[in-house]
């Protein structure tokens, strides 16, 4: 059986208080799919604490990621956005996804990292009613879906939009 992600390399960015399953359902989607999944956090094999308390293990420090090695950036929420969003090497790393036109999905308030970075202007994306505003007043075009799709940028606003998202991640990244 082929499959649709073999030989893509996805990073998920993970923080103390991550949303557990917009971190761990995309992850497992990803590698059912066959994606090889690099999970970064501030520092290298820590764990750190979910929102509602399951714990996961960064396989990589952040600073040693190298962006141009991987297809695609995953970005969940939870409280971990907005701590996440103070730091440079973490903006960076999304503007390396954006500009190189590689996938970058954000779900709830992880939305909120790709604002920091500054990479909504002009596109469409949904989110947290939350960061509603947060999303308006970045320039994005906020709408109210499940998953919204624009070029490169995948996005869901809260854990119920799970399979609408990573249906959404698998088939941009295939594509």
């Amino acid at each position: 059986m082929t499959l649709p992600l073999a030989e893509k390399r996805i990073l998920i960015i993970v923080g103390d208080i991550y949303e557990d399953l917009e971190l761990w359902y995309p992850k497992l989607r990803l590698i059912e799919a066959g994606a090889e999944v690099v999970v970064a956090g501030p520092e290298a094999e820590t764990v750190y604490a979910g929102k509602n308390g399951y714990p996961c293990r960064s396989d990589a420090a952040l600073v040693e990621v190298d962006p141009s090695s991987f297809d695609g950036l995953v970005v969940p929420g939870g409280f971990m956005p907005d701590k996440l969003r103070r730091d440079e090497l973490v903006l960076n790393i999304v503007r390396h996804f954006h500009e190189s036109e590689k996938l970058v999905a954000a779900i709830c308030h992880g939305g909120w990292i790709p604002i920091s970075a500054g990479v909504y202007r002009g596109v469409r994306v949904t989110g947290s009613l939350g960061i509603k505003d947060d999303l308006v007043n970045a320039g994005a075009l906020w709408e109210d879906a499940p998953v919204v799709v624009d070029g490169h940028h995948v996005t869901s606003r809260k854990p119920d939009d799970l399979p609408d998202f990573c249906r959404a991640m698998i088939e941009t990244f295939a594509s």
